[in-house]
């Protein structure tokens, strides 16, 4: 432990160093980059000061111990080095914890796209349902929601909609919500009362920077159209809605929520890079949840990960076999109790891997 906490205190003074350089300064992606690692390695050090301060203070109880020869030194000597031993396993926990090397895209803003799956008019309703959830849940951890685009579903919800996510490590905390979502539920159009099973899909991409994903006009095409509104009405007379078409990939991004042109096309080339950039890093994940056997963040989207059931008033997230009958809860954002399992159960997976090194 001491060894690795050596190790991570002289690369945090090497890059205390690094990040007051003109020539790092200059350079915002490695800047940015740094700045983070920077911040990351600061907890650990922090706690690895606190470690250290505590093995030393058992050092000199045992030596005043050994003295004896001043009773009430003796005894706060013995209280002293009680306490160190009771909080020396609980900081080694957190410190492996804060050791598992970070995802560089978790506290990146997030795109997330809500698709309606099976179900027909409910699964529509259902991915509204699921927006307004992550809405109330963005609003509680005050991260700003801003819609980019949606279709809305003949009987209320959406066929889809994006929204883009900004705040601190929204990407990192929203990547478990990934997958499809199952709702078992008597749908309002629904006249005999019966149960019916629906599905939406929710993707969620780390939003991508321009130093992230290098786009070539050449391979964009850009359509310019009038934005519509429920029922498939116009909502303005000008052209102001952009829709993007990447042609190497095939990959489409629009925007209609701006009334300006130029603000939609600037959205939806966000949203472009940032699916270009999700291409990627699911590769990458997927390759890495084989080969750590993962089944918290697989990147398979179509996994059924988690199942809303009315007529029991239960969630149940099917990745770690987590149920809570909370649901009218859950419905209203609070989801921060799942996003919590779900993130213990990985960093344990993580530290399975690592504990040969402690």
């Amino acid at each position: 432990m001491l060894d690795k906490l050596r190790i991570v205190k002289q690369r945090y003074d090497e890059v205390s160093d690094l990040i007051i350089q003109p020539d790092i300064i200059m350079d915002q992606k490695r800047y940015v980059q740094l700045s983070k690692e920077y911040k990351d390695l600061g907890s650990v050090v922090e706690k690895g000061n606190e470690y250290q301060s505590l093995l030393n203070n058992i050092v000199e109880a045992k030596e005043i111990i050994s003295d004896g020869s001043d009773a009430e030194m003796t005894e706060m000597a013995k209280m002293e080095m009680e306490e160190a031993n009771t909080r020396i396993p609980q900081l080694e926990e957190e410190i492996k914890v804060l050791l598992i090397p970070k995802d560089p895209e978790d506290f990146k803003n997030a795109v997330v796209e809500l698709r309606a799956g099976t179900g027909g008019d409910e699964a529509s309703i259902f991915a509204g349902d699921l927006f307004r959830m992550y809405s109330k849940y963005c609003e509680s951890k005050g991260w700003k929601v801003a819609t980019v685009d949606y279709s809305e579903g003949t009987n209320g919800g959406f066929k889809e909609i994006q929204f883009e996510v900004n705040g601190a490590d929204v990407y990192g905390t929203l990547k478990f919500e990934a997958g499809v979502h199952r709702v078992q539920r008597v749908p309002q159009t629904e006249t005999q009362g019966r149960v019916h099973t629906s599905a939406a899909t929710c993707m969620v991409f780390p939003e991508a920077e321009e130093f992230d994903v290098e786009i070539n006009p050449k391979d964009v095409r850009i359509d310019f159209f009038c934005s519509s509104g429920p029922g498939g009405q116009s909502v303005n007379t000008t052209y102001s809605a952009v829709r993007l078409t990447h042609l190497p990939t095939g990959l489409v991004a629009q925007c209609q929520d701006q009334k300006s042109q130029h603000k939609n096309k600037e959205k939806a080339f966000k949203v472009l890079r940032s699916r270009l950039y999700d291409m990627e890093l699911a590769k990458k994940n997927a390759e890495d949840a084989l080969k750590r056997g993962s089944m918290v963040s697989s990147g398979d989207r179509s996994a059924k990960i988690r199942t809303y059931n009315y007529a029991q008033g239960r969630v149940t997230d099917h990745r770690i076999g987590l149920s809570l009958y909370d649901l009218p809860n859950i419905l209203n954002g609070d989801i921060q109790r799942i996003i919590d399992e779900l993130m213990m159960a990985e960093n344990t997976e993580k530290l399975k891997s690592l504990s040969d090194g402690f």
